[in-house]
Order: C-alpha cells, then sequence, then structure tokens
C-alpha cells in the first residue's frame, strides 16, 4: 500500500476507438428524468477482463445497471477521450474511468469533467486526489525494468533508468514509443523531475546506446522473457505476465536507492463527466471503485495493481519483488511539461 509519495501517470495517442454499441441514450429533454439514475454509463481504459467482473459486482449490490464501453490495445485512452469530446454537446458517458492521468487533465482543463464528492474518496492520501473534486486516483501499476536472468548477471542487474544507456547493453535495451501509452507517462515525469535540459540528455543517451523502441510495453516484457533483449522498461502488469508465466525473468524497481528519482506509480483515474446523464448513480460507482474491497480485488487480481488506499489490508504481489521508492512528481507539472518532451521526440528521439 502506497499512500506517501506523488507520483504522475500520463499518456497520449491519436486514434480512433471501436467499442461495442450499446442502446444508451444521451440526456432527456429538460424537465424529464433520465432512468431515474437506475443505470450508469462508463467509459473504461482497464482492460475488460479486469473492470467487467468489477462492475457487475456494483450491479448485484446496488440494482443499478452498468452500461460500459471499453477501448482496445491499439487504441489505447485516447479513443474514449475522443467520444467524450465529440459527444460533448450531448453526453453518453457518466463515469470515465481511466488507466492514464494526463487524459483525464485535459478532459478537466477543457471544461468536460465536473466535480463529485464520493464518501470514499476522504480516505485517500491528497496526491491522488483533485482538491476541486474533478477526479479520484486508485490501484496503481508502477514502471519496471524487467530482465532476462539468463542474459544479465546478478552482478550486472540494472537498478535504475539510466542502465538503458550503459554501453555494455547497447542494442540489447528496449522501451515503447515514448510518445504513447505509458511510457510517455514516464518520460513526462522525468521532464517534470529533471528539468528539460536534463531530462533530454537522458533521452539522448538512449538514442546514443542504440536502444530498441518497439510497438507496446507488452512487446517489450515479450522480447525480454523470449531472450531477444537483456532488458527493457515496462509496466508491472506486464512484467507480471512473463514472470509468472516461468520466463527467465525478475522485475527491478528502478530508482530505489536514496539519491535515485523513484518509480512512477500509474494510477486508475475515476470522473464524471460534465452533464452527465446519471450523475447519482455515477457518484454511486465511483464510491465503490474507491473502496479498500475494489482494489483488495485489483491487487489480488491477475494484473497485481497496487492499492492507494490506507485502509485496503491486501498487499499487491508485485510488491514481492523489490523496494519501491514512489517518484514525487507534481501532477499539473508533468503535463504542463509534456508538449516540450512530445516535440523533441517527435523531431529526434525517433528520426
Amino acid at each position: 500500500m502506497i499512500g506517501t509519495s506523488r507520483c504522475c501517470v500520463f499518456a497520449v495517442g491519436a486514434a480512433l476507438v471501436l467499442v461495442l454499441p450499446f442502446g444508451c441514450g444521451g440526456r432527456e429533454d429538460a424537465g424529464g428524468p433520465n432512468a431515474a439514475d437506475g443505470q450508469v454509463v462508463v467509459y473504461t481504459a482497464l482492460d475488460r477482463q479486469f473492470a467487467e467482473p468489477i462492475l457487475q459486482a456494483f450491479t448485484a449490490r446496488t440494482g443499478i445497471e452498468v452500461r460500459a464501453a471499453y477501448d482496445t490495445e491499439a487504441t489505447k485512452t485516447v479513443g474514449l477521450v475522443n467520444r467524450i469530446r465529440a459527444e460533448a454537446e450531448r453526453p453518453r458517458c457518466d463515469v470515465f474511468w481511466n488507466n492514464e492521468i494526463l487524459n483525464t487533465l485535459r478532459l478537466k482543463s477543457e471544461g468536460l469533467l465536473q466535480p463529485c464528492w464520493p464518501a470514499n474518496a476522504a480516505d485517500y492520501p491528497e496526491q491522488y486526489r483533485d482538491p476541486e473534486g474533478y477526479w479520484y486516483g486508485f490501484a496503481a501499476r508502477a514502471r519496471v525494468l524487467i530482465v532476462n536472468t539468463e542474459l544479465v548477471s546478478p552482478e550486472q542487474v540494472p537498478r535504475s533508468i539510466r542502465d538503458l544507456a550503459d554501453p555494455r547493453w547497447r542494442g540489447r535495451v528496449a522501451i515503447a514509443k515514448p510518445l504513447f501509452g505509458t511510457t510517455a507517462s514516464h518520460v513526462a515525469c522525468l521532464f517534470a523531475a529533471l528539468g528539460t535540459d536534463e531530462a533530454t540528455r537522458l533521452l539522448e543517451s538512449f538514442n546514443a546506446n542504440e536502444i530498441r523502441v518497439v510497438a507496446g510495453n507488452k512487446t517489450c516484457a515479450e522480447r525480454v522473457g523470449g531472450g531477444q533483449l537483456a532488458f527493457g522498461l515496462t509496466d508491472t502488469d506486464d512484467a507480471l505476465i512473463e514472470l509468472e508465466a516461468g520466463r527467465p525473468v525478475r522485475i527491478v524497481f528502478p530508482d530505489a536507492g536514496p539519491e535515485g528519482l523513484g518509480t512512477p506509480l500509474l494510477p486508475n483515474t475515476l470522473a464524471v463527466i460534465r452533464g452527465a446523464p446519471h450523475p447519482e448513480a455515477a457518484r454511486k460507482l465511483i464510491n465503490y471503485l474507491l473502496s479498500p474491497e475494489v482494489e483488495a480485488r485489483l491487487a489480488a487480481g491477475p494484473s497485481g495493481q497496487i492499492p492507494l488506499n490506507p485502509r485496503t489490508t491486501v498487499r499487491s504481489r508485485v510488491l514481492q519483488w523489490g523496494v519501491l521508492k514512489p517518484m514525487a512528481v507534481d501532477f499539473a507539472q508533468a503535463a504542463a511539461a509534456f508538449p516540450a518532451a512530445a516535440r523533441y521526440i517527435q523531431s529526434k528521439f525517433l528520426e
């Protein structure tokens, strides 16, 4: 359970989302309630296999029908965000369940969210909830190094993301494309924490070491597990899949030493869409998702997500693999830093 340090999560991309259609209309004309809040519409970026059982449990407990639209691996979160924007004049979505933070912050800045005040939110540390009530963070993943133990001896195990620039591993390490997903989030954290000049030098050192840029974090983890790469940067859920499948890998939480930057934690976030058709049902759903019960379920599940609610007694099994020192980064600073980072990545890093 982590609740003492700030972290950031950001992701960008440009794609359209493919979702199964559902027959939920927008708001009714003024003067009439819409289904008396007996249903709630959720757009969720968390994988369906993880989110759906939790939403079904909410329905069983409350009687409120949940109608969900999911993103795809190809579209990441941005497809859902673009859908919310397109529906701004006649919202269909009540709750946005994001596995990132940047796009949640962007929706807030565009005036597309509205505040809500679920009772369970008070249990969370301040850094994981918006002071104005526009978003709430829970159930985090960490950014880790996945290391092939057959290619990397114990004395050579990397301890920092700076080891991606170690010449001994030239051309044998990888990251996902840093314009999208959680790798973009990590880059945003680095630019905020280190400043533009030092963060740019770090990326330049990766480039000079002929780092491989692969399609996504899952691909990175699979190539390390399969022996095509010595190590790479990925998320805990992707690393866990390789580890628990019996691949010769280990998980390292980078930069955990006294002078280290720490490891970014990437929480899921919850927000109510401005003009949500079912605002009371939305508040009830968010309150349920912020419960110790749900965080315990996500911690015990396949992705081993890290609880942020101090009342959660279940410990994510990912924490048994090493010492985690959460990276201290201000969300707003990282969001402000990313546009410059993206320009550099597009013009120099990916040339």
